[in-house]
Formats: C-alpha cells, structure tokens, sequence
C-alpha cells in the first residue's frame, strides 16, 4: 500500500500527530541550515576579508616586505610566520621579476600559479576569498604576496550547533508527546466512543440508544446531531409501522380495483393498436418527405418565428459544415454563419409575408468562390408562421454563361479580324518588299550598283562606310522585323477567323516546353532593367507522358506568349522581396494532358479575369501590347486543338494559366 493511501487511511489523532512531527522537523531542519549558511555567509563575506586585510597591511611594510624579498629563505621564514593564522589556507610570495620565491600550503596541496602573470587568470577560477598585496622594496620593481582564505568553519562551530539541534530536538520530542496525550484524551477517545455507539445501533436496531454529550466542541455537536438523527430515526420507525397497515389496506382494495382496471387494459390495448397503426403511417409519410427534402440538390432550411432553425436537409450540412443535430434549435446566424448579413430579408419576410430573392451571393469553398441563388418564403398555417430558406448553386450556370458570353464575342470578332487582315497585308507587303530592294540596291556584290555608282561619280565603298557609320543596315534591320511582327500578326488574326484544316501530329511536350523556355530566354529590355533568365523556372513534369497530338509551332507560340505575360507580371510587382518565380506543371487528367504556367505575380481582380481572352482587351500601357495575344492562344487550343484554356488568379496570389490537350487526336481534318 502507498504512503499516502497509509496517511489518509490513519485515523484524525493519528494524522494530526503525523503533522505536528512534520512540522517540528521541518522547523528544525531550515533552523539548523540558516544558522550554519548565515554563519558560513559571515564569515566568508566579512570575518575573513577583514583578517586578509590587516594581515596584508602589516606584511606590505618596507622593511619586512624588503627582508622577505631578499632571499628565499627569508620568503620561507615570513611565511612560516602565518603558519598559526587560522583563516589562512595557503600563501605564495613572488619577487620583482615576477617568479615564485616560496609558499605555504595547509591542508590539501592548492594548484598555484608559479609566475605573478598567471594570477589573474587563476582568480577568474578560484571560489575562495583570496587577496593580491604588493611588496614595496627601498629601490627597484615590488614583489608580491598571494593570500588564500580558508572556506571552511572550525570545528567548535559544528559540534556547537549539533548540541544545540539535540536540545532542540529533544525538547520538541517532548512537546510532541504532551501534545499527543492531549489529542488522544480530547479528540481520539470520544471519536471512539461515537463510533462504537453507532456500531451498537446499527448491530441491534435499536434507536433508542444516545450519545454522551462530553465537551463543548465540534465532537459534542456532533454527537447531539447523532442523537438527534436517532430521535428522527426512532420517529420515523414508528410512522412505518403505521404505514405498514395502511398499506395492507390499501392492497385489499387494491386487489379490487386490479379486476376494474384489467377490463379497462383490454380496452386501450385496442386504441393503442390502432394509434401505433397511425403513428407508423405517420412516421413512413414523415421519413419518406424527409428523403424527399434531402435529396433535393438546392440547400431548404426552415426557420420559425423567431429565426431558429426547424429543419435543415443534407445539402445544407454539406454547404455550411454544420451537421443537422449541431444545427436544429440553433439560430440561423449560429448554425449558417454567411445568412447573417441577411437577417434583415428574413425578418422582413416573416413579418410581412413577402417572398425575398437575393439573385447572386459569392461564397468561398476551398479557395474557389462559389456563386448562390437565395429564395425567402415566408410560412404560414397551424403550425405557426416562419421562413423557408432554399439556396441554389448557380455557378455552373453562371460559368456556362460566361463561357457563351466568352464564345460570342470570339465569334463576332472574326470578321473584323479577316477584313483588317487583308487591308494591313497589302501596305506590309509594300514595306517588306521594299526593304528588301533597298537592300539590294545597297550591296556591294551587285554589278549594276557598283556600274550607276561610277556613272554617277561615287564610291560605292564610301556609301557602304558611311551606312554603317550611322547604322541604316540595323534601322532596315528593325523595319523588316517590325514588318514581319505585323506580318505575323495578321496571319494570327486570319487564323482566328477561319476553321484550320492543319494536320496535327505527335509531339514530346517536355522538349517543347524548354525549347519555348529557351526562346523566352532571350527577352530582356535595358531601359526597364528587366531580364528573362534572372528568374527561376521551377518544372514539374511528370514520368512517362505519352506523346500529344498538337501542332508544335502553334502550341509552342502559345507557351512563349504565356512565359512572357508571367515575366512581365512578376517585373511589375509592388513587392520585389520574394525572387521571380515561374512554374511549369505537366500532369495527367484523365484523357487530357494539363500543362500549368503558374507565376508569383501580383495577380489580377476578377474583372479583369473574366475579360483576359477577349481581343483588343489588355491592361498595358497604349502601344505596349495589342490585346491579341492571350486570345489568340486561347483560339489555337480551344479550335485548333480541341482543347481547354482557363486561368485562374487573385490579388496579391499570382496567376496560373492551364491548358488541357486531348491524349487522342480530335476531330480538326473533317472541317467540324
């Protein structure tokens, strides 16, 4: 058995002795340990210091300082000297140049330092009181004198205090022992006796029985509440001996009545079979509306009047995350937490009778915003009147719309595209076709410029030194690529507008992605200190991906179109702590192939996501973009591809366009 299980099992005499020892040891244990620690605090703190001091003013003398510095005998004899100071542990003298000249050493051999440099380190790790005196001598350096302080008691002090502790002790023994006498005579015996009575009555029944009232303390009150709760007892007895017959009485007649109420069973037996009839129709017609209420796919929460939910289907569980029993009883601002900016609708529709519709409520569910159609019926009847809240999920129609919307303005712009297609291409085929004559015309090679160069009187060589002095091949260099960049424009926006009847053939999208990468690498802008390869292209492509029917340079344009928008978000970034991030994802889905370019740029709000792929639409300064590109893109994977082209974006989180890529080559040859 456990002490404490011993201890609290002890009876009260006994536990108030055991606490009393304790007490009188414990007094005497922490008496003993301040005394001895305030008698070692003094004397190390203030006896000894003060000891060290005079002995040391005394030596430090000239003529005794100059006496001991003269020879190591006359070091020993000084020494020898302090041999009978008590307090003294151990001492060492050195001379002017610093070495050793003699020690004194009591008790166990003490480690020190030999040269007067290695004093001050020495102290650093020394816990006894110890003192650096100076030695002046009549001419030339001083010597020195350590002293060390003995960190220990004498022994009188010791037996001193043990004598005093056993006086103690046994003065307390003694106290301890009147005490004890005094508990057994006042609150032990009578315990016992109270005990032993009750004991008595218990074993023969017999109430009649009282307790000796004894002292005025707690025992006696308790004993004149025993006697008392006897007197009750006794009371009590007498009351059931009386209640004893009446009850005889009244089972007779009881026995009576049994006949009469057995007649009147048989008849609620029948009404009962009847209503539990009743009751299991009710209850089928009650789980079969139930079933009903919880399959429907819109969330229906019915409110009494004052707004607290009565009923709550499986759809609303699983839009709110509250389950029915967590909900029923609950207000509904409690048990459907966005519905309380609502309160007022619903208070309105109770009051009133009024049906409420909210057309459009955006909630979050796991990082994606779901949209939400709200109908408020106001409920009236027997029942009592209240509110019916059913909340649709319109955001599938509402993506279905936006994707019509979306197609409806691809649609409408392809004739625009074609007409300003075949009105550009005439004046860039003026303008690349005369750059390349002018080009011509330039050359040195050309036998009929250097033939008109000569007629005319020039040096064909100057002409030539001259345009590259002030750089025109570079100037026709940049007029054919701007011709070719509009040239190639326009092709994109003919290709927008009419069916493709491309062939589509396999390619390795990993070799495509970097190749896209390597290309992309090459944009950099000097007056914006922008540069491509400064940021970290993360990829994660998955093992084994089977080659996808595409065509390469179309979807690789899409990739380079895409790497570029990503490094111009994340260079225009409010926040430059974090370093450029592009991350390249290429997975499986089922029969498509996704490819993700997601980057860590300031994002874009919601109206401008909706209206990123439609052309002419751009957030760039004028002359900084033509708004083609994100749409185009969005034309070669949806048309020519079969594909589907999606981003998603928020403010502050970075943008992550996906492109889904059927496994199997879709239907593009037949024209459909």
């Amino acid at each position: 058995m456990p002490l404490r299980q011993r201890l609290e099992n002890l009876p009260v005499g006994r536990k108030l002795l055991v606490a009393l020892l304790a007490l009188l040891a414990t007094v005497l244990l922490v008496a003993n340990l301040a005394f001895i620690s305030a008698a070692y605090w003094i004397s190390q703190e203030s006896v000894a210091p003060q000891a060290m001091h005079t002995l040391s003013r005394l030596i430090a003398s000239p003529p005794l300082s100059a006496d001991a510095l003269s020879s190591p005998a006359a070091a020993k004899a000084l020494l020898k000297r302090l041999d009978d100071y008590a307090p003294l542990r151990a001492a060492m003298i050195y001379d002017a140049d610093g070495q050793s000249l003699a020690q004194l050493q009591r008790g166990t051999k003490l480690g020190l330092p030999m040269r007067i440099e290695e004093v001050e380190s020495w102290r650093h790790q020394e816990f006894r009181i110890n003192q650096l005196v100076e030695l002046p001598q009549l001419t030339g350096k001083p010597g020195h004198l350590l002293l060390v302080a003995s960190s220990e008691l004498p022994g009188v002090f010791y037996t001193g205090t043990l004598t005093a502790s056993l006086v103690i002790l046994a003065l307390s023994v003694v106290l301890w022992l009147i005490v004890s006498r005094l508990v057994r005579r006042l609150i032990t015996r009578p315990i016992r006796r109270l005990e032993e009575l009750s004991r008595q009555v218990t074993r023969e029944e017999n109430y009649a029985l009282r307790a000796r009232r004894g002292n005025r303390d707690e025992i006696g009150s308790l004993a004149d509440a025993f006697n008392t709760m006897l007197v009750r007892i006794e009371a009590r007895e007498q009351q059931l001996k009386g209640a004893r017959d009446d009850a005889q009485q009244a089972f007779d007649q009881a026995q009576r009545l049994a006949e009469e109420t057995r007649h009147s069973n048989r008849k609620l037996e029948l009404e009962v079979q009847v209503r539990s009839k009743i009751e299991r129709k009710l209850t089928g017609f009650q789980n079969y509306l139930n079933s009903i209420i919880d399959s429907m796919p819109s969330a229906l929460i019915a409110l009494d009047e004052q707004l607290y939910v009565t009923q709550w289907n499986q759809e609303a569980s699983s839009l709110s995350g509250t389950r029915l029993d967590e909900a029923l009883n609950q207000p509904i601002f409690l048990a459907f937490a966005p519905l309380k900016p609502f309160l007022p609708q619903l208070k309105r529709t109770v009051e009133q009778h009024r049906v409420e519709k909210i057309e459009r409520v955006t909630w979050g569910s796991n990082e994606q915003p779901l949209h939400f159609a709200l109908t408020f019926y106001p409920l009236t009847g027997g029942g009592g009147r209240g509110v019916v809240i059913r909340i649709d999920d319109i955001t599938q129609r509402l993506n279905l719309e936006e994707m019509m919307v979306q197609s409806e303005k691809m649609l409408s712009v392809g004739g625009l595209a074609a007409g300003m297609a075949h009105e550009i291409n005439n004046p860039l085929g003026a303008i690349l076709h005369n750059v390349q004559n002018i080009r011509r015309r330039l050359s040195l090679e050309l036998e009929k410029n250097r033939v008109q160069a000569e007629q005319t009187g020039i040096s064909l060589q100057a002409i030539d030194r001259y345009l590259q002095a002030r750089e025109i091949p570079r100037l026709l260099d940049g007029i054919q690529q701007a011709g070719s960049r509009a040239a190639k424009i326009v092709s994109h926006m003919l290709t927008f507008s009419r069916r493709s009847d491309r062939q589509l053939a396999p390619c390795h999208l990993p070799a495509l992605i970097d190749q896209a990468v390597e290309i992309a690498g090459n944009d950099f802008d000097l007056t914006e200190s922008f540069d491509f390869k400064s940021l970290s292209i993360q990829r994660e492509f998955v093992a084994d991906l089977p080659p996808v029917p595409a065509t390469a340079n179309e979807l690789e344009q899409v990739l380079l179109n895409l790497l570029k928008n990503a490094a111009q978000a994340i260079h225009q970034r409010r926040d430059n702590t974090l370093p450029g991030q592009i991350i390249l994802r290429v997975r499986l889905a089922g029969p498509w192939v996704e490819i993700q370019v997601e980057d860590n740029g300031d994002g874009m709000p919601e109206s401008v996501r909706k209206r990123i792929f439609e052309p002419f639409f751009t957030t760039k300064e004028v002359g900084q973009g033509t708004g083609l590109g994100l749409s185009v893109s969005y034309f070669i994977i949806t048309n020519n591809h079969k594909g589907q082209m999606e981003v998603q974006s928020k403010l502050n989180h970075g943008t992550c366009f996906t492109l889904r890529l059927p496994l199997t080559t879709p239907y593009l040859t037949t024209g459909l």
